[in-house]
């Protein structure tokens, strides 16, 4: 089992930047592939961006991509989102999830493709 903890969320201006971290307890975490969400109010849950069990992998929303950059560091069992010019729309609860497939060759960009999640931290993005 793997237990994620989201924070770094905030408020912050557009054009501003934030960085999400993402702890998980367990040994295994170098093992799984893990991604972000984010869930607006009255929305669904949309994917935001993965990356693999190694970190040679990286996957990304069209609507984050160019922006946004995900990361892990194994040693520590933590992954990050840096969001770097943010918009109003960014504004969302993100979540932070595990793919609990071992060292899996391919990255998901859909909920259903994760077994582990964060509580999520809240992102507002200000005009």
């Amino acid at each position: 089992q793997v237990q994620l903890v989201e924070s770094g969320g905030g408020l912050v201006q557009a054009g501003g930047s934030l960085r999400l971290s993402c702890a998980a307890s367990g040994r295994t975490f170098s093992r799984y592939a893990m991604g972000w969400f984010r869930q607006a109010p009255g929305k669904e849950r949309e994917f935001v961006a993965a990356i693999s069990w190694s970190g040679g992998s990286t996957l990304y929303a069209d609507s984050v991509k160019g922006r946004f950059t995900i990361s892990r560091d194994n040693a520590k069992n933590t992954v990050y989102l840096q969001m770097d010019s943010l918009k109003p729309e960014d504004t969302a609860v993100y979540y932070c999830a595990g793919d609990s497939r071992a060292r899996a060759l391919t990255l998901i960009g859909a909920p259903g493709g994760y077994d582990y999640w964060g509580q999520g931290t809240q992102v507002t993005v200000s005009s």
